[in-house]
């Protein structure tokens, strides 16, 4: 392992928060038990989730990727799990890519394991914070089958929708209905979500506005999460008699979170964008020696 401190940066969007790494060489090899830790937030740095920062020429995953976008975002849950896509993850990667020089406001491409991502960072804003950052989401899916959603002896129908990761959408009267959200909500029939399944918990607070609480699978209850606040507004339309594919009008909801406010909007051609804050607010060293102590899978020289 280098003797070399890494260097990482702190962001949340929404507070939705990841430790950072820049790697833009794909030399690090971080394995699940290494994102644990930096992830841990009384023994480690703290976080939802880890992102790392590499040159999609760089990684075998998103080589194909490579004339299309520069960066690959390779998000890891806070367990130390591999994750297709981070909805507020891609906005906080933004950032840094343009904090880092490495881009500037306007339009980006960023590749992840859903595939690549449009970005669109705004102008400044005059209070001199970074604009608001839109992600092209992609398009929806909505798998049939009835799924239904238990926290204790309580249970309601969810709404299977597919963001490029899969959720369970349920509304119910009271976001307190949700529970504590220390652990995951059960889901059945079990075959429906191989790989696990991230669970929102919605409520209504105006037309075309909803709030939201979220279990994350392989974090737990998180402040904020981007594609499930995408999931929220594609099944509230549609249990609100909105289809932008089937009526030609595009349509927008306000989605609230434990941790800010998501603007929400899909296309008649079935693409939903994403429009919210993202902030980096640290950056530091991390001692490899610590690291691979804790951890000796890891490795700075694969």
């Amino acid at each position: 392992m280098s003797t070399e401190h890494l260097p990482f940066l702190k962001g949340h969007g929404t507070e939705n928060d990841f430790v950072i790494i820049p790697d833009p060489d794909n030399r690090l090899e971080l394995s699940p038990a290494a994102v644990a830790l930096l992830c841990d937030r009384r023994a480690g740095i703290g976080g939802d989730g880890v992102l790392r920062v590499v040159r999609s020429a760089a990684h075998p995953e998103a080589a194909e990727m490579a004339a299309e976008a520069e960066w690959f975002m390779d998000y890891r849950n806070s367990d130390g799990s591999i994750a297709e896509m981070c909805g507020n993850g891609v906005r906080v990667f933004a950032r840094h890519l343009q904090r880092a020089g490495l881009t500037g406001e306007g339009d980006l491409a960023v590749a992840t394991r859903a595939g690549v991502r449009r970005v669109h960072i705004a102008k400044r804003a005059s209070a001199g914070r970074g604009g608001e950052i839109t992600v092209g989401m992609g398009p929806v899916s909505l798998p049939d089958g009835p799924v239904t959603v238990t926290v204790g002896e309580r249970g309601w129908p969810a709404r299977n929708v597919n963001m490029g990761n899969p959720h369970a959408v349920v509304f119910v009267d009271d976001l307190a209905d949700a529970g504590d959200l220390l652990r995951a909500p059960g889901v059945a029939p079990a075959g429906v979500y191989p790989e696990g399944v991230n669970v929102e918990f919605v409520v209504d607070r105006g037309p075309r506005h909803v709030a939201m609480r979220v279990h994350e699978r392989g974090s737990g209850e998180t402040r904020s999460c981007g594609t499930g606040a995408c999931a929220v507004m594609v099944a509230a339309a549609r249990r609100d008699g909105l289809d932008p594919g089937a009526d030609g009008h595009p349509v927008t909801y306000t989605v609230d979170l434990p941790g800010g406010r998501l603007v929400i909007s899909e296309a008649v051609d079935g693409t939903v964008e994403m429009t919210g804050p993202a902030e980096i607010v640290a950056e530091g060293t991390i001692d490899p020696a610590w690291l691979e102590q804790r951890n000796p899978e890891t490795s700075a020289d694969h």
